[in-house]
């Protein structure tokens, strides 16, 4: 989970290059560092695009852990990650540089040692301490352009994993800051600061830059709140069945970082009072000695997957009102929220967030954006989703929706 004022969505930088650790067969029996390559190249030449109608897709592979920052790291010591050490171009960011200063609450941040920008970064998951350097950073364009251009990334010298202790090569920032990789592609011209993903219920997915493969007038839209640095659509109201929960006016966040959905306490009570009631005289029982997640049912035989039991449950929904003439609503349906067990009950994805030191903090995980298209969109300060197909990335808006 996230645990500072910069830390919202983000995504492996291994998933970024098409391979999490083990997931992908084409990594295999490659040059040690054949990988790096394929995004961090020196070699190649530069180029300056339209922004608009070009856009960046990466396969992803596996699933989106959650760990990381907005700053996009790549550990090159100390910490083994599942490939090798990432080599530094050496080329430091220097402590007055604007992409320096934009860490930093205020301008007159002290200068130590001029010629570097170090970094330190806690998080409930872990923690890496290193240094901003430049690199070149290489990608395929939906327009066929191939470019290359430098950008700013941590350089950790020091990382400490969480209890989790995930295989990771490193992260990709992908928040509002100026230090974000989108951020710094918007300002080289190369595509609009917009950022979105798609995950497959069936695994995998794909992740994009730009705007150029979605049809926006498909999407419901809602504003992003300016009052907070995480992707947030504001408050909510949430219903089962169209029924009202008793969970008004709850702050909802959207975390890719996050596997599963949560609640804070008094949203969480609510809603497993209500699906208690709904799940009254259904052939299930509460099964606690199932310990995959902290709610579990068993049924008549154990279940084999989630078509065997969501007709028993109702689909979720998000209202938000952010002023526009219709609500924003956000439609999570059973297989958003359930789980099948090892042991063939099913178990609930929304878990109580206090009990993780989130507080009044509402997060939508990965759990509950399978088989959606969920848009960042930092220039025009929108967010939006869209059910979508999300098993092979697309070529284009045409070939997508």
């Amino acid at each position: 989970m996230r645990s500072g004022k910069e830390m919202v969505m983000l995504v492996l930088v291994a998933v970024l290059l098409g391979v999490v650790s083990g997931s992908s067969p084409a990594s295999d029996n490659q040059p040690s560092q054949r990988w790096w390559k394929s995004m961090f190249s020196g070699a190649s030449s530069s180029a300056v695009v339209n922004p608009i109608g070009s856009s960046v897709v990466f396969p992803m592979y596996g699933n989106v852990y959650p760990i990381g920052t907005d700053y996009s790291i790549l550990p090159i010591q100390y910490t083994q990650g599942p490939h090798p050490f990432y080599r530094s171009s050496n080329d430091l960011v220097a402590c007055r540089d604007p992409l320096c200063a934009s860490l930093h609450s205020s301008e007159d941040y002290k200068c130590d040692e001029p010629e570097r920008c170090p970094y330190e970064l806690e998080y409930a998951d872990g923690a890496s301490f290193g240094l901003l350097v430049k690199d070149t950073l290489s990608l395929n364009l939906t327009n066929g352009l191939r470019v290359s251009h430098r950008v700013a990334i941590g350089c950790g010298y020091n990382q400490t994993p969480g209890s989790s202790n995930h295989p990771l090569d490193g992260v990709l920032g992908l928040g509002k800051g100026k230090t974000s990789i989108v951020s710094q592609l918007q300002n080289q011209g190369l595509v609009r600061n917009v950022v979105g993903h798609c995950l497959s219920s069936r695994g995998g997915g794909f992740l994009f830059f730009g705007d150029d493969i979605y049809d926006s007038s498909q999407v419901v839209w809602t504003p992003m709140s300016p009052d907070y640095s995480h992707y947030s659509p504001g408050y909510a109201e949430l219903t089962i069945g169209g029924k009202g929960t008793g969970c008004k006016n709850i702050l909802v966040l959207f975390d890719s970082g996050s596997s599963y959905t949560y609640l804070n306490s008094q949203a969480y009570q609510a809603f497993i009072s209500s699906l208690r009631k709904e799940l009254s005289g259904k052939p299930l029982r509460e099964e606690p000695n199932d310990k995959t997640l902290p709610l579990c049912w068993k049924g008549k035989k154990p279940f084999k997957n989630i078509l065997d039991v969501k007709k028993h449950f109702k689909p979720l929904a998000l209202s938000f009102s952010n002023g526009w003439r219709a609500k924003s609503q956000f439609e999570i349906p059973p297989e958003a929220y359930l789980i099948i067990s090892s042991k063939g009950n099913v178990c609930l994805g929304i878990l109580n967030g206090s009990e993780v030191g989130l507080e009044n903090e509402n997060v939508i995980g990965d759990i509950s954006m399978l088989d959606k298209m969920v848009i960042y969109d930092n220039e025009k300060q929108v967010m939006g989703w869209v059910s979508a197909s999300c098993d092979r990335p697309p070529t284009s808006k045409a070939s997508f929706m």
